[in-house]
């Protein structure tokens, strides 16, 4: 299951509002339930402490805080556990940094297999791919710090329908297989298989527009991955290209406590010189393919529903 910036989208959504402002410190717990067509799922619970922190009188001070999230995380195929920190010193900025750590096995759904972890390299000599790797066999972690930019119209033009909120986020992400060596690719949550360790960049962008309405946002978001580690002879198979993945988005707003989210998406692929990703994948070992151009493919991605639940 590859990384999905809308785990978390009505949290997301509702950040880009200034927080009202509250000196007293506030905690929330929260439920998350991810799925897809792809298919994947995912439960999450995330305990939430928000902190008054270098407030003023000031509408772009006065809800200044530190917000501290401890987020557990169980799909079909992985564990994780993760810590994240966000600071606002000024309604427009936030200062974003993180740890996560897991791990998982692998299952067989419907004549395929799903890895939640493994090593994926050549067979021998060959040009051929295999996975290898056993249950809980090493722990993938992760380190990273990023910058929120966000804005909403209503900020300047105060109104319940003048909200139209832009918000960009860029991260710089180490992530780590302690089982792998430097020189191995490897699979996590059911992804390509590419990973390494090493640093990469991710970057999203949204625009949307928020309502008092049951349907309360609709928008865009695009999201980026880019790999910032050095393998040898890359560029042949377009692992220094950046990854797209775009489409709109509608959170509903059900109960004080319920919403929903839905997420419709598209990416780029690559293209090779002896036919599609999805034909080589299966046979091909993904170092050994050639792009016919670096112009991508656009092709479907997945649909995905978000349902989050607030405790308390």
């Amino acid at each position: 299951m590859k990384r999905l910036i809308p785990l978390f989208i009505p949290v997301l959504l509702l950040a880009a509002l200034p927080l009202k402002a509250d000196s007293e410190i506030r905690n929330t717990t929260g439920l998350t339930l991810q799925t897809s067509t792809l298919p994947e799922i995912k439960l999450g619970i995330t305990q939430n402490f928000i902190f008054p922190l270098l407030r003023s009188e000031s509408p772009l001070t006065e809800g200044n805080n530190l917000s501290l999230a401890l987020t557990a995380e169980l799909s079909p195929v992985s564990v994780n556990g993760i810590a994240e920190a966000v600071f606002t010193p000024i309604a427009f900025l936030q200062a974003v940094a993180g740890a996560r750590i897991g791990s998982g096995w692998n299952i067989e759904l419907f004549g395929n297999d799903i890895y939640g972890i493994g090593i994926n390299r050549r067979v021998g000599d060959t040009t051929k791919p295999e996975v290898d790797g056993s249950p809980f066999d090493g722990l993938l972690w992760s380190a990273y710090g990023g910058a929120v930019f966000q804005f909403d119209l209503a900020a300047i033009l105060p109104g319940d329908w003048n909200h139209v909120v832009f918000r960009t986020y860029h991260e710089a992400r180490y992530k780590g297989n302690t089982a792998a060596s430097s020189g191995d690719s490897w699979y996590f949550e059911n992804d390509d298989g590419q990973n390494r360790n090493g640093l990469n960049y991710y970057g999203n962008y949204l625009l949307g527009y928020q309502m008092p309405i049951f349907l309360n946002t609709v928008g865009l978001m695009a999201e980026m991955e880019l790999y910032l580690y050095d393998t040898p002879h890359r560029k042949d198979w377009g692992d220094d290209l950046g990854r797209w993945t775009f489409g709109p988005l509608f959170n509903f707003t059900i109960t004080e406590k319920f919403s929903a989210a839905l997420i419709v998406q598209f990416h780029t692929r690559r293209s090779y010189t002896e036919g599609r990703e999805d034909d080589l994948a299966k046979d091909v070992f993904y170092q050994d393919r050639h792009l016919k151009t670096e112009d991508p493919l656009l092709s479907f991605y997945r649909a995905a529903a978000i349902l989050s639940y607030k405790l308390y």
